[in-house]
């Protein structure tokens, strides 16, 4: 620690400075409009500093500066990130990208000064002041269609007017507008149409300070000599035929509509309306699924919407490691004129079959353990893209309870099966208009051994699962069943005193449905801001519940008199959480992520209380880091030595913040800070019970540290979580920093893949 602190101190920052030279340490911007994104300005700015982390740390500067001067390329130089020199012919650049974007958003008047202070230890900031005075108005709006095609079918109020003497002048605006028209026109058989064809006019000597602006809408340029302008209008496109090749052969070329297509050679054609199929051998595809994937086919006009939906169905079915469309124009009229394409679909099948192996250790309150699972997946189980999952899982785990030690034992099997259409006797072209549901099937079993019980969960569940536009995604499970048995040491359950803890290991039944709203603009394949919401909502037992009521069944005396299912009690409550996540990007090296949860779970009529595989629970690698997992709560409730532990709850709250920082090459740290707790709603352990004029004062505080590695395709991750505020103590000694913050107890390891939210 001592020597990193030496180093930290004598590396010097402009080590590799220049005496003629100056280390950019700052730049700032300040604008008098609020109108103007200062955010987005910095994208234009030439010169930055080099990047900080934590805030104050030139980390990257640092590492670069541990090089020796002797080696023009060394490791550290390579990793690391060179001095940004102060350059002035950058800030006069810079200057003139600002003056630019005022222009552009109408601020004609605007004056861009900058500021160049220099430190006396070669270092410089620079700082930008810009001055927006009067912005530019649009004294009026007007369009001009010259093309007789595009005015007979784009409608009069498809392109909305500028408010006269009230909008601002703004080149962003008017490219929205232009590419809402090609929008609108690509999306109407306007194969040919792009942005060239629509520009604008400005008048700007009528009036002072405002603009008379019209759009242009051209017709076609179809001449091939640059000097003779010989225009059309534009002709809707016609789709005639489709081509689906689903083997990758080049042979020979193959003639369309009297046109050479070198793409593919068809071994084998099967045809079926204007869809061609082209394959070798036997077909992998069922030719229904293509179709039923292929919207570019709903509508007789080419449609660009269609094209892009066609792609997103294709990928989605994930059986195509590579997808291409295009279109192909053939020397062919329909009855009215109008001319054709041939849509060619060229798909790349992926592995039909693939195997999974995965082992990890486990770690529960110092218990040492071992878990694994071998999984299987087959890709168009029955040639309609059909996706079959199986895992086996099993894991065994040292555990101790007061003075005995066990080893726990659980085993199970889940397969699950995808369908990608909608099975139900209505047209789900119709129904759901931005892409095909899928149909979900699971079916589970698991077996746990303990000292004290065995138990045995049966879970089946059919729903669908469907994507309402690019970032809405909806889940509906219309039937969740759950049947638990339990074979219990009798010595056991005669120890659980609390009726609480009691119900959780009694036999039961749940049948539910639930759904769930996810809103996620998260892109996966890009570093950038995203924002996440997913509300679930699950109800179980009413229909169960009001069919017994209504044939006035016998209630079961020896589960309490209450109904029962398949011979055993069945659950009744309703559950709803809501999530919210957002990640905020500050630069190529820094982000930020928050998250919050909250969940309430309520049992009525049938049951007392809520199954326990129902419950929320919290701590571990995804939730309260500093606690293992469900060792938290409820409330500030604490376990005693001897008790089973059973941290679960009907409520849940918890907050949590995380700032990422980039490393060495594919290392990322962490710094994090979680707060939240469960409770229950019907209790009579003591702190547990869910209280307005107390809950605030039993939230867990803990925070702590992290190390990743990406490894591209997953992210391992290791988190050290250290308590802050723990509401199990007694008062005086909740808060640890105060207290007892060298006590191991105050400290947890969590191992885990991906990113916690």
């Amino acid at each position: 620690m001592v020597t990193f602190i030496i180093l930290f101190i004598s590396c010097q920052p402009t080590k590799y400075v220049s005496e003629d030279a100056f280390l950019l340490t700052k730049t700032k911007i300040s604008v008098d409009e609020k109108a103007i994104n200062k955010k987005e300005m910095k994208l234009y700015m030439k010169q930055k500093p080099n990047a900080r982390i934590l805030g104050f740390w030139r980390f990257h500067l640092w590492l670069y500066n541990l090089s020796s001067k002797d080696k023009e390329k060394g490791w550290l130089k390579r990793i690391g990130e060179a001095p940004v020199i102060y350059s002035p012919f950058l800030t006069e650049k810079t200057r003139e990208e600002f003056f630019k974007y005022m222009q552009n958003r109408g601020f004609y008047q605007a004056k861009v000064r900058d500021t160049v202070i220099f430190k006396k230890n070669k270092k410089a900031e620079v700082y930008y002041s810009i001055q927006a005075n009067q912005p530019t108005l649009v004294n009026s709006f007007q369009t001009t269609i010259l093309d007789d095609s595009v005015r007979a079918v784009l409608p009069k109020d498809s392109v909305k007017n500028l408010v006269p003497g009230e909008s601002r002048f703004d080149t962003d605006v008017l490219a929205g507008k232009s590419k809402h028209v090609i929008r609108y026109l690509q999306n109407n058989g306007f194969y040919k149409f792009d942005k060239s064809e629509i520009y604008f006019e400005a008048d700007t000597f009528t009036t002072k300070r405002k603009v008379d602006l019209k759009m242009i809408i051209d017709k076609e340029n179809v001449s091939t000599d640059p000097n003779v302008e010989k225009l059309k209008d534009h002709e809707r496109y016609i789709l005639r035929n489709f081509y689906y090749y689903t083997d990758q052969v080049y042979l020979r070329q193959q003639t369309l509509g009297g046109q050479k297509d070198s793409a593919m050679v068809p071994q084998d054609t099967f045809r079926t309306g204007n869809h061609y199929f082209i394959y070798r051998g036997q077909m992998r595809f069922k030719p229904s699924m293509l179709i039923n994937s292929n919207h570019i086919a709903d509508q007789r006009y080419y449609n660009i919407g269609l094209v892009e939906r066609t792609y997103n169905e294709l990928f989605s079915l994930r059986l195509f490691k590579a997808i291409n469309i295009r279109f192909v124009e053939i020397n062919k009229t329909d009855s009215l004129g109008n001319p054709t394409l041939d849509c060619i679909i060229h798909l790349t099948p992926s592995m039909r079959q693939a195997y999974t192996f995965s082992v990890e250790g486990t770690n529960s309150l110092g218990k040492l353990g071992i878990a694994g699972n071998l999984g299987y997946q087959h890709k168009n189980l029955f040639k309609g893209g059909e996706i079959f999952d199986v895992t086996l899982l099993g894991a065994t785990e040292k555990q101790t309870y007061g003075d005995s030690t066990f080893h726990s034992f659980e085993a199970g099997i889940d397969t699950k099966l995808t369908i990608p259409k909608f099975l139900a006797p209505l047209k789900s072209r119709k129904l759901f208009q931005y892409s095909t549901p899928q149909t979900l099937t699971d079916l589970s079993y698991n077996y746990q051994r303990r000292p004290d019980y065995n138990r045995t969960i049966l879970r089946a569940s059919f729903g669908y699962q469907w994507k309402s536009s690019e970032y809405v995604t909806h889940r509906f499970n219309i039937l969740d069943l759950n049947m638990v048995k339990m074979s219990n040491d009798l010595a056991f359950v005669s120890r659980i005193e609390n009726l609480y803890i009691r119900s959780s290991y009694t036999d039961h039944s749940i049948s539910s449905w639930n759904y769930s709203y996810t809103w996620n603009t998260q892109n996966l394949q890009k570093g950038s801001e995203y924002k996440f919401l997913r509300i679930n909502v699950e109800t179980a037992g009413n229909l169960l519940y009001g069919f017994n009521k209504m044939f006035n069944r016998t209630l079961d005396s020896l589960s309490g008199r209450k109904y029962l299912f398949l011979r055993t009690p069945f659950a009744q409550y309703i559950k709803t959480d809501v999530e919210y996540r957002k990640g905020i990007l500050i630069n190529k090296y820094n982000t930020v992520a928050f998250r919050g949860f909250g969940g309430i779970i309520v049992p009525y009529g049938n049951s007392d209380q809520v199954p326990f595989e129902r419950k929320y629970f919290t701590g571990g690698a995804n939730g309260i880091r500093a606690w293992s997992v469900q060792t938290l709560g409820p409330g500030s409730y604490r376990l005693s030595p001897n008790e089973f532990p059973n941290q679960s709850g009907d409520i849940k709250l918890e907050a949590n913040a995380e700032y990422r920082f980039a490393m060495v090459g594919n290392f990322e740290g962490a710094f994090f800070l979680d707060t939240g707790n469960i409770w229950s709603l019907k209790d009579n352990r003591p702190g547990t019970e869910f209280k307005l004029d107390r809950f605030y004062k039993q939230i867990a505080v803990g925070t702590g540290m992290g190390v990743r590695y990406d490894f591209s395709y997953v992210i391992l991750r290791v988190d050290l979580g250290i308590k802050l505020h723990d509401p199990s103590l007694d008062d005086g000694k909740k808060w640890i920093p105060f207290n007892s913050l060298l006590d191991k107890d105050n400290y947890n390891i969590a191992f885990a893949t991906g990113y916690p939210f």
